[in-house]
């Protein structure tokens, strides 16, 4: 384990048992966050604790800060550097966000870009927030683990990135999505480019609490088409933010596409439900209605393949656009539910004019049908 001299901060104890973290119980985020639950009673400690084992035992991968594998899940890079114990700013904040949220504290990864010395860099970063005894506070592990000078990385715990306020953090760090400034009033990528951070409340106020309450409720693809908008709307004045626009809407689009391709297997499992049910029904008109039903029984038999297959058509013209390969399909899937309506309709007819006509008539109406099969 490593471990860094510092002044004391006021988590001296918190770090150095922290420190003390048996090797066999760094393996897994789960693991740890069990080892700090166990030792550890207030928010503020176990966030503490998150933060001092993630910023003194991950080292910064260099040759690793422009190789960064975007195809790789969270998990997958949560795995690899518990393993390697080596990662770039995305590895911190996914070990960090995973063990807080294990610990039961409600925390975000947030991404975004950054200035030092008055310089904005041209490298995208990823940090986290975390809500501590009700309010939200702002973590950079990467940033407090050490930095980077002339090609090399040093260890150095800096505890000017634990625990910060969002109004002082805004200086140097800005997320792609103003939604995580946690500020009332957020300030554009314009303004963090010329320094003008400060609060400025002749600006329309924005209720930050009740929007993140709202984009927890949203589905996923929600929370993309409605973080683009805002990352939009406050500037798209530099590659890094254009090319995070861009993944949220390219994203998005396909997020659509498996959804429309999910409802469209739904609409077809459902339009062969029902295309059982009428084979069933045909079978039995083909049988002259034996063995005897009653007529509500009949009706039923009819009424709920037709209202499925009716329901399938509705449906089928809401989905949108499933990709140029699956048009075919779903022209023949349009054709095949309005073939088994048009089957349905006209066997429903029948039952209509069977249960209004007198049952020693009734016998007699089978000798002008026909049979059918439905496909």
């Amino acid at each position: 384990m490593l471990s860094f001299g510092q002044a004391n901060t006021g988590y001296v104890g918190v770090d150095a048992k922290m420190g003390a973290i048996p090797a066999n119980v760094t393996t897994s985020t789960q693991a740890i966050a069990n080892y700090i639950n166990a030792n550890f009673k207030t928010e503020t400690d176990k966030i503490r604790a998150v933060f001092y084992w993630t910023a003194s035992n991950i080292t910064y991968d260099i040759p690793g800060m422009n190789a960064v594998n975007f195809n790789e899940t969270v998990q997958q890079k949560i795995a690899k550097t518990l393993k390697t114990k080596k990662g770039v700013c995305i590895h911190y904040a996914s070990v960090f966000n995973d063990l807080s949220q294990k610990i039961g504290i409600q925390s975000y990864i947030i991404e975004g870009y950054t200035k030092q010395n008055g310089k904005v860099s041209n490298l995208a970063h990823a940090w986290v927030a975390a809500k501590v005894d009700r309010k939200w506070y702002v973590f950079d592990p990467t940033w407090g683990s050490g930095y980077v000078n002339n090609g090399k990385f040093y260890k150095r715990l800096d505890n000017a990135y634990f625990k910060t306020e969002p109004t002082k953090i805004i200086t140097s760090h800005i997320p792609f999505d103003y939604l995580w400034q946690f500020s009332n009033y957020p300030i554009t990528n314009n303004e963090f480019y010329e320094g003008k951070t400060q609060i400025n409340k002749t600006k329309k106020y924005f209720d930050f609490e009740k929007e993140i309450a709202n984009h927890n409720n949203l589905s996923e693809a929600n929370q993309l088409f409605a973080s683009a908008q805002r990352i939009e709307k406050n500037g798209l004045i530099n590659n890094m933010i254009i090319e995070r626009y861009e993944g949220k809407k390219k994203k998005l689009t396909y997020l659509r596409h498996n959804t429309n391709i999910q409802q469209l297997n739904s609409i077809v499992n459902e339009m062969n439900e029902a295309v059982v049910l009428l084979n069933d029904f045909i079978h039995y008109r083909n049988n002259k209605f034996s063995p005897i039903f009653s007529d509500d029984e009949i009706y039923r038999m009819i009424e709920m393949p037709r209202e499925k297959l009716a329901k399938c058509q509705n449906d089928l013209y809401k989905v949108g656009f499933v990709g140029n390969e699956n048009a075919t399909n779903l022209a023949s899937i349009k054709k095949s539910i309005s073939r088994a309506l048009a089957q349905a309709e006209e066997h429903y007819s029948f039952v209509q004019d069977y249960l209004n006509t007198s049952k020693t008539v009734r016998k007699t109406m089978f000798f002008k049908g026909y049979r059918l099969g439905a496909r």
